[in-house]
């Protein structure tokens, strides 16, 4: 968890608290927090785009929204950014492999430099690192979860059996049905 941004929110979601953290202007930190401690954190005063994000957030686990409009500042390395430039591009009810980033960035031989920089994402949904899965299908791992992970993607129209999902763990490969 990040502590060192002066702007914080945090946003009740079916899948848990996110915690929200930027500048005055812009986003620069977004994540599930799971224990209450970490909700638990008070900003300075109210940045520019708390209450378009809250209201996004909740369209889009309304079923309502399908891409954002926020303003954000992820702060990484320049390798880092053209990988979450392309993770944008993937949209509501696609998924892509890190092969398929490490292409749509320009070096096709990146594929574990791509799947790093997509775990140091900062900025979850708004950069959306879960619609990124194996080259085989499997869901792989997700800094929130597979179980989150999985809730996602159905939130978007993939189909899983939600109920064998409580048996998954970090490392657990769950295949989708479907990613035509």
């Amino acid at each position: 968890m990040k502590n060192d941004y002066a702007y914080r929110l945090v946003v009740e979601s079916p899948l848990g608290a996110m915690l929200i953290q930027g500048s005055e202007k812009k986003i620069q930190y977004l994540k599930f927090v799971d224990a209450e401690t970490d909700a638990d954190i008070d900003g300075i005063g109210q940045a520019d785009w708390f209450a378009s994000c809250t209201e996004q957030l909740q369209q889009y686990f309304r079923g309502e929204r399908t891409d954002f409009n926020l303003p954000i500042d992820p702060q990484g390395t320049d390798f880092q950014q053209r990988v979450w430039h392309a993770l944008i591009d993937i949209k509501q009810g696609e998924v892509a492999s890190y092969q398929q980033i490490a292409i749509a960035i320009g070096n096709e031989k990146s594929v574990r430099a791509v799947a790093s920089a997509n775990a140091r994402n900062p900025i979850w949904l708004l950069i959306p690192c879960h619609r990124v899965i194996g080259g085989d299908c499997a869901l792989r791992g997700y800094a929130g979860g597979i179980e989150r992970k999985a809730r996602l993607l159905a939130l978007e129209g993939f189909d899983f059996n939600i109920d064998d999902l409580g048996l998954s763990n970090a490392k657990t490969k769950l295949i989708l049905e479907s990613i035509d």
